[in-house]
């Protein structure tokens, strides 16, 4: 993962748009493809590919919870779901299959749609299905089938939690502060948010433990595509282009919210198959208070632009600088690509170059 990392930090070839067309099935190399077909400025095609892209990713990720975990029925594919991971998952909500299978349909309505637009302009869709190479979970109730993403070695960043509490900090003005992490054991070392295989649903307390690392990974992921299309919508060029990316932004916002209203439910335990993984009760010391307090859900008040403006509450980081290239770099640190090619990592590193060069435009 480290050298995955370190791969996505070194520069571009600028061989990109060449090296994305052959990953991705483009019939024509070359980013001449975006100026034809009228009406998709080069930019705006970049932007509307990544978040495909990251729209497909999510997507699998989803799918995989779903079938575990969700409802099994014909709006989603699903496996057949596996009673004591849907158990575990409920004493964070009872609707939480239902949660589960609404947030994996709108994530694939939204890569579908994004590529259907895109072919109509001319453009060619994204399609990854060259890198579902890694492999499925053993657990009864999954299918078993090559997949994108791993959801059983993560390292999840719970320092949403308090970035969205903080009065006074924003990661926008503030880009070196550090906020603290709401689960700090589950932001280290490797931990399954599915259960691997049925060795996994006991004893009682360690698939309770895989269903609260589900929980904080669900926001973690959301949070994600909260700030992604902000970020990317102040480069696009296209009114139209500006619609789409404001009307399908503001439902991750909306699954995030979800999402951070269940992790608070929680429930505070040790896992005994991995002690190092500890669930505290966040309203209790050393944690508690404004900045931990589980009934509190909103976006906090905080500066937004400067500081010589009233404090606002506002979705956050929304710096448009990067914001490609730092959502890549952020799911590669949580574990989430443990296993894939090289190929996969310099095709996502050419897709957010792309879109984060994109200029209002051009």
């Amino acid at each position: 993962m480290k050298k995955s990392i370190k791969r996505l930090n070194s520069a571009s070839t600028r061989r990109s748009f060449i090296r994305t067309g052959l990953a991705v099935g483009t019939a024509t190399a070359g980013a001449e493809l975006f100026a034809q077909g009228g009406t998709l400025t080069t930019g705006d095609a970049a932007i509307l590919r990544f978040l495909s892209a990251a729209e497909i990713l999510e997507t699998d990720l989803w799918i995989q919870y779903n079938e575990l975990g969700g409802i099994q029925d014909g709006e989603v594919p699903g496996g057949t779901g596996n009673d004591k991971y849907i158990k575990a998952l409920k004493v964070l909500d009872g609707d939480m299959p239902q949660y589960i299978h609404d947030n994996t349909e709108d994530e694939m309505t939204h890569f579908t749609f994004i590529n259907a637009y895109l072919s109509s302009k001319g453009a060619s869709p994204v399609n990854l299905d060259q890198f579902r190479t890694l492999p499925s979970s053993r657990a009864t109730g999954a299918r078993q089938m090559g997949r994108l993403t791993n959801l059983m070695q993560l390292s999840v960043d719970t320092s949403w939690w308090t970035r969205y509490r903080s009065r006074a900090n924003n990661p926008d003005l503030d880009p070196g502060f550090t906020f603290p992490q709401a689960v700090p054991s589950l932001s280290v070392g490797q931990h399954p948010a599915i259960p691997r295989s049925d060795d996994d649903l006991t004893p009682k307390d360690h698939i309770q433990a895989i269903a609260n690392t589900a929980g904080f990974h669900f926001a973690s992921i959301e949070q994600g595509g909260t700030s992604l299309y902000p970020s990317l919508a102040q480069r696009v060029t296209s009114v139209e282009v500006l619609r789409v990316l404001l009307s399908i932004g503001p439902t991750e916002t909306a699954h995030f919210q979800t999402w951070h209203d269940k992790a608070g439910n929680a429930p505070p335990l040790t896992d005994p198959t991995d002690r190092s993984l500890v669930f505290p009760d966040l309203n209790k010391p050393p944690f508690g208070g404004e900045d931990f307090q589980t009934n509190l859900i909103m976006p906090e008040p905080c500066p937004f632009l400067s500081r010589a403006f009233p404090v606002c509450s506002i979705i956050r980081p929304t710096e448009t600088v990067g914001a490609a290239m730092g959502a890549v770099k952020f799911l590669t640190a949580s574990g989430l690509f443990i296993g894939q090619s090289p190929a996969f990592f310099q095709l996502l590193q050419d897709l957010a170059s792309a879109a984060d060069a994109a200029t209002r435009g051009v």
